[in-house]
């Protein structure tokens, strides 16, 4: 049986199979990858771009088929107007498209990654690219008219430039924030405990002495501020108003989609009944298990662990404490007993906690040299691609697309999902402003415990205690200190944290009792934990949402095989510290399966509390299946079906793209009813009809297609 070994972070493992000639589009997403790799770690930045740079791949494809609809080219996104009149070219169409899809990918990445620090390994790379098929850079020509599609690649990307300069993101201004300030105070983590915050709620600065972001770039200032929380502004790909709810502050109003509602707050005196002291505690206990010389061993493979299905995931309090162990980790998986491709048991493999919530801390934690969740799940994209064992049929169904076919469909789809769940989040994550655990757990801690207002050190926002893991220090205790003057602080038995490690290759941290005020997540101490709100997990959203994409357009739940791999080797995977004690596979039988994983990663790491991941679970479903609805239609005639029109506005020509097989007749109406254009609407074989609109005034009109005097359709459009 081949496996899908997934070369997603840190190493590049060798498929088991012959290494293919990729498509070009392929080559220039790579190249983005690389690009993402060599940047800032700014997961919403890094969406967007894969987005438009997908776009520009696919809207150049579709220029050249029958079927399929450009999304950008000839529309209107936003407010934003892209005019186009067609293309035709003397070149082979294949030839066409390689052309034009370089000039623009390059152009736009021209622009994209200009400050980027590692500017130069992405342009010496994009700049080989393009000499190796013999393309001049130099070449500027935006007009397409002329029929060269190296100009038609250079007018793509010139207008989505134009359009990103617009679209929300405060690209010209360095995605800078323009209003939001957060509540709290920074917490200097060179201190212990947290007096700093007032507002326990609400998202913390951290200031960290060389502040290091997830891709290894050092931040001047060491204290970074809140990445994108004004971006639910941004241009989505397919969310409607439907989904959106408008929350007017001061200075600003916070546009957020699929709104789900308040986190956990503070309560006062109810310990572990309350939720948000709850959700925090857990976070501490699980730093518990991460230390390789505890023998507790599990079985990881998809005979236990996976097949989560979603009718399971927790709405109430008391179904979140059923869901999540609070002392042992994970979560009620059941794991599927035979492989459905294959038709063998999975077989299991036990391995110790301690490596295993190690290594899904970083794995997932898209570290050093990493592409960000979205660009992750490129990543496992483009993997599952080149499996053997899969068929490039759209939703498994059909004829086997060709490789350009698949590639342009498939990223302009997980393209539009990855940026609408970055809008999305981080819309979310803007608006509610939400604690993470660093902040959570030092400031219960630096209060007291709030389990018995009998015993020492009661405060309501105290820490709840649980003996064995939270207690209060007595006079026998060895944190006692020298005259007892620890007595009366919380202690939480867990990851020791980065002080421990001296040398990383070689150091392992461990488990133990340390002061709760210095509690530290599983991180290294120059990152801490992302420069952002919790509420929601981004990455529990980007990776539910990939998985559904996965799903529908491979047409299975499950990795090609019936189960994707990574190759964890001992002692030479862990960056924080020296690890795994043993080498282990992780495996997935479906992307479900690998999106629930990366949940829990989070929790291990010491970055979301369970109320930051289940709603980011339940948002990603719901954009995935919009997402992918509403892509398909751009592939497969569906707009034809529902008929457009397109440009609109329009200034030369209109495009209308209708399913029908009758001879049709179009009547343009002006505002005051009068007729102004009548023509026959005779559609081509692929769905088309285009008519001059030159010689009408400025103004809106209603196009409508007749059969017989009996209406059919019609539209609103702009003639500008």
């Amino acid at each position: 049986m081949k496996r899908l070994i997934l070369p997603i972070l840190f190493f590049l493992f060798t498929l088991p199979f012959v290494a293919q000639e990729h498509s070009i589009a392929r080559q220039w997403n790579e190249e983005v990858l690389n690009g993402i790799r060599n940047d800032f770690a700014r997961p919403t930045v890094h969406a967007r771009n894969l987005f438009h740079t997908s776009v520009a791949m696919y809207d150049i494809w579709s220029v050249f088929d029958r079927k399929a609809s450009p999304f950008f080219l000839g529309n209107t996104v936003g407010d934003f107007f892209c005019p186009f009149e067609g293309f035709s070219t003397e070149e082979p169409i294949e030839e066409a498209r390689k052309k034009a899809i370089s000039y623009a990918v390059y152009r736009i990445m021209k622009h994209r990654f200009v400050n980027s620090p590692g500017v130069e390994d992405i342009f010496t790379s994009i700049e080989a690219l393009m000499a190796s098929m013999n393309y001049d850079p130099s070449f500027t020509d935006t007009n397409y008219k002329n029929g060269n599609p190296a100009a038609l690649g250079n007018y793509v990307a010139a207008k989505i430039i134009e359009f990103g300069m617009q679209d929300g993101a405060n690209e010209a201004g360095g995605y800078e924030n323009q209003f939001y300030e957060p509540l709290n105070d920074p917490l200097n983590l060179d201190t212990s405990g947290n007096i700093s915050m007032e507002f326990p709620n609400h998202w913390q600065p951290l200031k960290v002495e060389n502040w290091v972001d997830q891709s290894g770039n050092t931040i001047p200032g060491g204290q970074p501020p809140f990445l994108s929380p004004e971006w639910g502004q941004v241009v989505p790909f397919c969310l409607t108003d439907e989904d959106l709810e408008i929350f007017e502050t001061a200075n600003f109003d916070y546009y957020v989609y699929h709104n789900p509602g308040n986190p956990w707050y503070i309560q006062e005196g109810l310990g572990l009944d309350d939720p948000y002291k709850w959700g925090f505690t857990l976070v501490g206990i699980w730093g518990s298990h991460l230390d390789p010389n505890i023998e507790t061993r599990i079985d990881i493979s998809p005979a236990s662990l996976g097949n989560l299905p979603f009718e399971s995931f927790p709405e109430t309090f008391e179904e979140f404490g059923e869901f999540y162990d609070l002392t042992g980790g994970g979560d009620p998986s059941t794991g599927r007993d035979v492989n459905p491709v294959t038709g063998d048991p999975y077989e299991p493999q036990m391995v110790k906690l301690g490596d295993y919530g190690r290594v899904l801390a970083e794995f997932w934690a898209d570290g050093p040299d990493s592409e960000t969740p979205p660009g992750h799940w490129f990543t496992i994209l483009n993997t599952v691609s080149d499996h053997p064992q899969l068929e490039k049929r759209f939703k498994g169904q059909g004829e086997v697309l060709n490789d350009l076919e698949w590639d342009v469909k498939s990223y302009f789809t997980l393209g539009g999902t990855m940026h609408d769940v970055a809008v999305t989040s981080w819309g979310i994550k803007g608006y509610y402003d939400y604690v993470r655990p660093v902040s959570a757990i030092r400031y219960m801690a630096t209060k007291g415990q709030s389990s018995d207002p009998n015993l020492p050190s009661y405060h309501p926002h105290g820490i709840p205690l649980l003996p064995g893991y939270i207690e209060i220090v007595d006079e026998d205790d060895p944190l006692s200190g020298a005259f007892d003057e620890n007595v009366g602080r919380i202690k939480i038995y867990t990851w020791k944290g980065p002080e421990e490690i001296i040398d990383p290759s070689e150091d392992i941290a461990g488990v133990g009792w340390m002061f709760a005020e210095e509690w530290f997540p599983y991180q290294r101490p120059s990152f801490v934990t992302p420069p952002f709100a919790g509420y929601v997990s981004g990455h529990s959203t980007f990776s539910r949402a990939a998985a559904e994409i996965m799903t529908q357009l491979t047409g299975s739940e499950y990795f090609p095989g019936g189960m994707g791999v990574f190759e964890i080797p001992e002692g030479a995977f862990l960056k924080f510290e020296k690890g795994p004690s043993e080498s282990f596979e992780l495996q997935w039988a479906t992307y479900f399966d690998a999106s629930d994983q990366t949940s829990l990663s989070r929790i291990w790491g010491g970055i979301h509390p369970p109320v930051d991941d289940i709603p980011g679970r339940r948002i990603g479903d719901a954009i995935g299946k919009e997402a992918f609805a509403f892509a398909e239609k751009y592939f497969t005639g569906q707009l034809a079906q529902e008929g457009i029109a397109y440009p609109n506005p329009a200034r030369d020509n209109i495009t209308l793209f209708y399913d029908t097989d009758k001879n049709l007749q179009l009547d343009v109406f002006d505002m005051q009813g009068r007729l102004v254009l009548q023509t026959p609407a005779i559609f081509d074989d692929s769905q088309r009809f285009t008519v001059s609109v030159a010689a009408m005034q400025q103004g809106i009109y209603i196009l409508r297609l007749s059969e017989n005097d009996t209406e059919v359709w019609s539209s609103r459009i702009i003639k500008r």
